[in-house]
């Protein structure tokens, strides 16, 4: 089959609603659990720990904290089921979303052999997934119980290892890749996924968080200023895992920029660029006029403004990253298939020249991004008026 014949017939098509509902939620269920765990074990509880003197804030928090993420398990074992069934929806030829619902075939479905070639079935991969996933959604369903949330390290903890796996056990291929690309397709794929659930879970987290400042104390600010530090560097790991995995990505599905508007996946890839580059905006927002003036507030004990900076101004414009990220994950059903396919143009072959410029590209990614955050550091250190 020749290239114009294939761009004749690979024609872009629109995923079906139940398509574009279940995987937008499945995203949404990782976001919750995967980006409230991490958050938790390297921001809000590394943070409250240092402030072991604000035993108010300290409790609300938690508490907080708890609700959510009992909360985000019930949404991520909800999102998993349906996700499971829209994958038998779309195996072999296919059946009615509502039939792929029962648990009879969903179960049959688990339990198919293995294809030819492959080293395991991908219904086993599948029962796999599931069942880490269900046991990650029962630890942060037990933080509903009220007497369990004094184990709130424990369960989180053990929860975050657990949610990971679920994303990671979908990636594992179930036939063997003979090419080193289709080898580093699913590492990239799954870099993209667990960096962008943890920066956009992350941010629905701490919006959540800052919602309880009317039961705050005054001296809040201290606490806050701390959590926003400590998510910044991740956010900042973040976005360098986001775009270096949406660098390779691109290229494999993308032949050209004239196929950003000239095809459906590439639209659709133009789409999330542009979301993406609005939540890293945002974040430069905090990072470069947000940060620096709480770092000053802090320093100069200004309380009022200190306090009015973390929990009025910085939320405010995380709400619009989360907005922003709320929008990615509806777009990201959209990108099925790939733009090179609709083209016609060749797929994407790599070479030493191709990772030798994915290296370099990379290389200034991190410099650019060290640049970021020594930057803000030196405006925070400027002698400047605090706003109140």
């Amino acid at each position: 089959m020749n290239l114009a014949h294939l761009a004749a017939t690979a024609e872009y098509t629109t995923p079906p609603l139940y398509r574009l509902l279940t995987k937008t939620g499945y995203f949404v269920g990782l976001s919750g659990a995967i980006g409230a765990t991490v958050t938790y074990a390297t921001v809000v509880r590394p943070a409250l720990r240092a402030r072991q003197d604000a035993g108010d804030d300290t409790a609300v928090l938690q508490r907080r904290t708890a609700g959510y993420l009992a909360w985000s398990g019930l949404v991520l074992l909800v999102a998993g089921y349906f996700q499971l069934a829209a994958r038998l929806a779309r195996a072999g030829k296919g059946m009615p979303f509502g039939d792929a619902l029962a648990p009879g075939r969903i179960w049959d479905y688990l339990h198919a052999p293995a294809g030819k070639g492959a080293w395991v079935a991908q219904g086993t991969l599948y029962l796999v997934q599931n069942v880490v996933l269900a046991l990650a959604a029962a630890v942060l369903i037990a933080l509903f119980v009220p007497g369990l949330r004094r184990h709130l390290d424990a369960l989180a903890l053990t929860a975050l290892p657990l949610s990971l796996a679920v994303t990671l056990i979908a990636g594992i291929p179930a036939v063997a890749p003979k090419e080193l690309d289709r080898a580093l397709d699913p590492v990239f794929d799954q870099v993209h996924i667990v960096s962008g659930t943890v920066w956009i879970g992350g941010l629905v987290l701490l919006a959540a968080l800052a919602t309880t400042r009317g039961r705050l104390s005054e001296r809040a600010g201290v606490l806050w200023a701390d959590l926003w530090r400590r998510f910044s560097l991740v956010a900042l790991v973040c976005v360098a895992a986001v775009l270096t995995s949406g660098l390779w990505m691109s290229w494999k599905h993308v032949g050209g920029l004239g196929q950003l508007w000239t095809t459906g996946y590439g639209f659709a890839l133009l789409v999330k660029i542009l979301l993406v580059l609005g939540m890293v905006a945002a974040g430069g927002v905090n990072q470069f006029w947000l940060m620096p003036r709480i770092v000053r507030a802090r320093q100069a004990d200004a309380e009022a403004s200190l306090l009015h900076l973390t929990l009025r101004h910085f939320p405010r414009v995380v709400w619009a990253e989360v907005a922003l990220g709320a929008a990615v994950l509806a777009v990201v059903p959209f990108l099925g298939g790939s733009a090179r396919t609709e083209a016609g143009s060749p797929p994407a072959v790599s070479d030493g020249g191709v990772f030798a410029a994915g290296a370099g590209l990379v290389l200034i990614l991190g410099a650019s991004l060290y640049v970021t955050a020594r930057v803000s550091d030196a405006l925070a250190r400027r002698p400047a008026p605090v706003a109140g």
